[in-house]
């Protein structure tokens, strides 16, 4: 009877046991369930954040500028960050229009507060002198007086369009250490030819109290069309491992068919860089003018492909096509 009654009372023991077990496991579950939602409600209010604040950086549209066709695209390397990436197109005087492009040095909330200074300082600039070096000169006093900005700098093109009276127009670049712009122009058998808009000298901005910055100028006829970027596409890896660089990028340029369409440029552009690995990729800014044949839709289309940092009801992670 006894032996009995320990038998019970040890199998009872044993099933308390468990229960406690199961209920420390149920509850670790639950914590754990818990701490992952919060972790997920927390990588979303982030992202919603970043990309807030990524849209007041970059203009909602390009604007309708006569005779000419636009587009851009625009992606941060990650959600959870905001980009330093910064590109604008905006009237000044007399019928003309500036634009610029450019990267900040870093990422996060401190660049942001660099590229909404970069970007104010260029249009405020400009609307007192619209000439793209004295804009640059502009900015890299205002980025070396701001104490906030602190060893920050950033790289920046220029541009001012002043519409030619034999079609076209005349465009001015002014760069500050940025890459070169590619001119698009086509040729007689149907492809394009590219050259690489480069102008001799043009030191980074904001890094020195003395920069030196250096313009040339172009014509840009019906048909033709001008690439502006950001190093995040040279600097994008190809599935070799290499980057893929000037030459990479002339070479995929060069297969476009002409009369190039600022549209049809960045869609191809984007295309190409959906094709690489994401591993190491950096934020990206493109921004792209053209001139439409006499033959073409009516001037002053504009096609705009926004990026937001985040994904929201309507704005994919990839683009967002607008067409005026």
């Amino acid at each position: 009877m006894r032996d009995q009654l320990e038998l019970r009372l040890s199998a009872l023991n044993a099933v308390r046991a468990e229960q406690e077990r199961r209920k420390v496991e149920q509850d670790k579950r639950q914590a754990e369930e818990e701490a992952r939602q919060r972790a997920e409600r927390d990588r979303a209010a982030i992202a919603a954040f970043a990309s807030t604040l990524q849209r007041t950086l970059v203009p909602p549209a390009l604007p309708a500028v006569p005779g000419l066709e636009l587009a851009c695209h625009y992606k941060t390397a990650s959600p959870q960050e905001v980009g330093g990436d910064f590109y604008d197109v905006f009237p000044v005087d007399g019928g003309r229009w500036a634009f610029f492009l450019g990267d900040v040095c870093g990422k996060g909330a401190e660049a942001a507060s660099i590229t909404s200074l970069t970007r104010y300082t260029l249009r405020a600039a400009a609307l007192v002198d619209a000439d793209p070096m004295a804009a640059l000169k502009a900015l890299n006093t205002a980025l070396l007086l701001d104490a906030a900005v602190g060893t920050r700098f950033c790289t920046a093109i220029f541009g001012l369009l002043d519409p030619a009276r034999d079609g076209g127009f005349t465009v001015t670049l002014a760069t500050g250490g940025h890459p070169p712009a590619y001119h698009l122009r086509p040729t007689e058998g149907g492809g394009v030819r590219v050259e690489a808009a480069r102008a001799k000298g043009g030191m980074l901005v904001g890094a020195f109290a003395e920069a030196a910055f250096a313009s040339r100028t172009l014509h840009l006829a019906p048909g033709e069309g001008l690439l502006l970027y950001t190093d995040g596409l040279t600097e994008a890896r190809t599935s070799d491992g290499h980057m893929l660089a000037d030459t990479g990028l002339t070479d995929f340029l060069a297969r476009r068919p002409g009369p190039v369409s600022a549209g049809a440029l960045i869609d191809d552009t984007v295309a190409l860089l959906d094709t690489l690995p994401d591993t190491e990729r950096d934020d990206v800014a493109l921004l792209a003018l053209s001139v439409p044949t006499p033959d073409a839709a009516p001037a002053g289309i504009t096609t705009t492909a926004h990026s937001a940092a985040a994904p929201t009801p309507d704005v994919a992670a990839g683009q967002e096509n607008r067409r005026a």
